[in-house]
């Protein structure tokens, strides 16, 4: 199981981990196109769950698995993924001097700006957003919030791929010849 668990993970982790080179190189700019494309990207990777999963279903425990057990190997392989998606955070943000956050932040106050809010909303606004940045600058509390962007779409993909892969019926292994 470990293995699967560690094969796996990696897998995923390296998916995760390059879509921040892969931004990086390509300029990506902050807007919510490019929150639906990193989740998309979360999902894709995370997919491996579910094989890591079904492998470890299929190969090692005959084509049975109970729920739990499942659930189990899938926050396994969603655990090693999550540490290389923080790692892979990580290094984006030496690499990019971590201006990540001064970015953000200055984005959304403008997008705010441009909505139209009256100017005590945008200065409360203004204010809260810096107090993050500052929070922000901080690694463990950084670390924290980069866990909770994975983690729970983690947690999902591996929570519905234990319900599937629990009936030996779905996706049976194939019978060797």
């Amino acid at each position: 199981m470990g293995r699967i668990i560690g094969v796996y993970g990696t897998i995923s982790g390296l998916v995760l981990a390059s879509s921040f080179l892969v931004g990086w190189l390509m300029g990506a700019e902050i807007d919510d196109h490019n929150v639906f494309v990193g989740y998309t990207i979360m999902l894709v990777a995370l997919s491996m769950v579910f094989i890591g999963v079904k492998k470890y279903r299929d190969t090692v425990l005959g084509g049975v698995i109970r729920f739990w057990p499942a659930v189990g190997v899938g926050l396994g392989i969603a655990a090693v993924a999550s540490l290389f998606y923080v790692i892979g955070w990580e290094i984006y943000m030496y690499a990019t001097d971590y201006s990540f956050m001064g970015a953000y932040v200055d984005s959304t106050i403008a997008a705010k700006q441009a909505a139209g809010a009256p100017a005590a909303e945008i200065a409360q606004f203004t204010a809260e957003m810096k107090a993050f940045e500052a929070q922000y600058a901080n690694p463990l509390f950084r670390v924290g919030i980069t866990l909770a962007e994975i983690a729970p779409v983690g947690m999902l993909v591996a929570l519905i791929s234990a319900a599937l892969l629990r009936k030996s019926s779905f996706m049976p292994a194939k019978a060797s010849s």
